[in-house]
């Protein structure tokens, strides 16, 4: 079997190397190309680019580098036309992969979506290129299959795959407030506007030590060149292990912000674009709040500071909000409350298995 995937960030990646080795399990011989990172890579991908290169966040960062988007989706297109995969599976990255979908269909191959797009978010005229080109779509939030089904179409509820990767939380504690973990994104663009922000707490809270999670698609030198002298510490590629020792957390919003809550660490959300993505972003968006966290709990549970707000004033009491006994304890029973919204743990495996029984796969043995 030949499996073309398409993911264009981090996160994208990560849930595509899930269920690259869940089918490996059932098809030992199974063949992948495509677009993603270094998990995809790890799980036996031969890559055709690098969510690196490809990353772009905001409406003017997204304009401003059209011809190396356009330059990538011919590539992609030659690639699939020339290698003729059995299916093409595309992982979340909206506005490359919605448009792709109708040239792979028309090559009479099947796609498979797995993570939705957020067309519950904005655009949801989108949802006509759904019903058209995609074959089957694979969704891992709970509140999107009601919102499918009240478009009229069927979609599979397969569970969070964070929940198989990151298991029960560790015990924490409302003592004292050793680490602050930053988490500035993984594009580069969301980095230079949140990381800035993020490191001016470490002259407002001198007993803690700040801890960036460094994205894996991204150079060390581009945290070194924002961190100057500040005393706060690079650990690359390892965001679990920062997490897992965390106290506190300020995080660029994105899969992060579920991330982080399903370790238990309080969080303050944050987010900043550039002053016309954000005009155009607030005008079309269509929920009340940015954060995952909040979006499936339907509540406030965490601050999200989001462009003018997201200043340090307002980042560094949002943090001490959260030293707050009191605080730590209603936002531990919201966690749990989040963790139980996400279903059960093996959503890897019942993807591969959707992906498997759409095409009938293996074929059966002719005598």
């Amino acid at each position: 079997m030949k499996l073309y995937v398409i993911a264009g960030e981090d996160s994208g990646d990560m849930h595509a190397a899930g269920l690259i080795r869940s089918l490996r399990g059932q098809l030992p011989e199974l063949e992948v190309r495509g677009v993603g990172g270094e998990k995809l890579e790890q799980a036996g991908a031969v890559l055709t680019a690098h969510v690196r290169d490809i990353n772009f966040m905001g409406f003017w960062e997204v304009i401003t580098h059209l011809p190396v988007i356009r330059r990538l989706f011919r590539a992609v297109q030659a690639d699939i036309s020339t290698w003729h995969p059995d299916v093409v599976i595309l992982v979340d990255y909206p506005g490359f992969n919605l448009r792709m979908a109708p040239f792979i269909r028309r090559l009479g191959i099947p796609v498979i979506y797995y993570i939705s797009p957020q067309l519950w978010a904005w655009k949801k005229g989108r949802i006509e290129i759904i019903r058209r080109y995609v074959n089957r779509l694979l969704v891992i939030l709970p509140f999107e299959k009601e919102f499918y089904q009240q478009e009229g179409l069927e979609v599979d509820f397969v569970g969070h795959p964070l929940l198989d990767y990151i298991g029960d939380p560790p015990p924490r504690t409302a003592g004292e407030i050793r680490t602050i973990a930053l988490l500035p994104g993984s594009r580069r663009q969301e980095i230079r506007r949140m990381l800035p922000v993020m490191l001016a707490m470490t002259d407002r809270f001198p007993e803690a030590e700040f801890v960036i999670a460094g994205a894996p698609s991204q150079s060390p030198a581009l945290y070194h060149q924002l961190m100057g002298n500040t005393r706060a510490r690079l650990v690359m590629g390892q965001t679990y292990e920062v997490l897992r020792t965390a106290d506190l957390a300020a995080v660029t919003s994105g899969t992060a912000t579920l991330e982080t809550a399903l370790f238990g660490v309080p969080e303050v959300v944050c987010y900043r674009g550039s002053a016309l993505s954000y005009e155009i972003g607030r005008r079309l968006v269509q929920v009340p709040f940015i954060s995952l966290v909040n979006l499936i709990m339907g509540q406030a549970v965490v601050d999200e500071l989001i462009q003018y707000d997201l200043n340090p004033d307002r980042l560094e009491q949002s943090l001490r909000r959260l030293m707050e006994p009191a605080i730590r304890s209603s936002l531990a029973a919201q966690y749990t409350a989040l963790r139980a919204k996400l279903g059960d743990t093996g959503a890897s495996g019942r993807a591969a298995q959707a992906v498997l029984t759409t095409l009938s796969w293996p074929p059966p043995v002719v005598s």
